[in-house]
């Protein structure tokens, strides 16, 4: 684990890069969660390079890197990352995958999806909370070839030799750089330990059950949705779209006690944790939400 998921964004595209470095092509959705986009558009600014923007269809063939969330952002629905994968490696581009809402929310198998190059946080579904540090995945057969536009001490490999020039590992821990926030660092290690010890096979069925129970009772109270109906493709948070959704988030955390989330320009996002979150939270967010509607 280590620094933010900004960071090692733009940490991932730079060995991204570093890996086609006769590609001068990036690919982002317009769509995509905005720290991703502004870290492709930064990048592509400082090094000359153009953002095509991901759509069906799109031609790969001269990608270097595509930024992909694996779980919507705003309404929950999981991409398929096997396919798409094959899609991009087949034409010769690399994928970075941000896996902020996806680690510690579903099963998900980097080998078996052929995964080369991730990101993501453990503030959300790992339990780290605010501050908590985020982390890199980079597949072992390319540890040695990581480079990294930010060389810090802590990837050099005798770091108190205070060595030059710069000689880092061999293996993963090229991408770090400085002394971690210690307290944030325990935190988050006590939070994926917690989801260690009850299984990803647990929290992603409870996760679904959970999930499931909202639907209906967003349908019991008539409320529209724009999250997927099926919970294979269905991450851990709900989407109720309204005309009125920054008000009404507003107002459920002032006289309600129910934190949720505006997503522009009409989404209130319900995030259900599966460690933390009980069926009775589920009913009591969703009728506190649906009477706040109908006035």
């Amino acid at each position: 684990m280590h620094d933010s998921t900004t960071l090692n964004l733009y940490q991932g595209v730079h060995i991204a890069l570093a890996l086609r470095p006769d590609r001068k092509v990036l690919a982002v959705a317009a769509d995509e969660f905005p720290t991703d986009r502004y870290v492709v558009e930064g990048i592509a600014h400082d090094l000359g390079l153009t953002v095509r923007p991901l759509e069906p269809g799109i031609d790969l063939h001269d990608v270097a890197v595509v930024v992909r969330s694996v779980i919507d952002y705003r309404t929950a629905e999981i991409c398929d990352v096997k396919a798409f994968t094959s899609l991009a490696t087949e034409a010769g581009a690399l994928v970075l995958w941000d896996l902020s809402h996806t680690a510690g929310a579903i099963e998900f198998d980097v080998h078996a999806l052929g995964v080369e190059l991730a990101v993501g946080c453990t503030y959300k579904f790992l339990n780290g909370g605010p501050g908590a540090p985020a982390w890199t995945y980079v597949s072992e057969n390319l540890h040695s070839q990581i480079q990294q536009p930010i060389k810090g001490w802590f990837a050099q490999k005798d770091q108190f030799a205070m060595e030059m020039p710069f000689a880092p590992h061999d293996d993963i821990r090229r991408v770090l750089l400085g002394t971690p926030h210690i307290l944030s660092l325990i935190a988050a290690e006590e939070g994926i330990a917690l989801s260690e010890r009850v299984g990803m096979k647990q929290i992603a069925a409870k996760g679904q059950a959970l999930t499931a129970f909202a639907m209906q009772v967003v349908d019991h109270f008539g409320l529209t949705t724009s999250t997927p109906r099926d919970p294979q493709r269905r991450g851990c948070h709900i989407a109720i779209s309204h005309p009125r959704a920054k008000e009404l988030v507003a107002d459920l955390a002032t006289h309600h006690k129910v934190l949720a989330d505006v997503r522009p320009p009409d989404i209130v996002r319900l995030g259900l944790s599966p460690l933390t979150t009980r069926f009775t939270d589920v009913w009591d967010g969703l009728q506190r939400l649906s009477h706040l509607i109908s006035g």
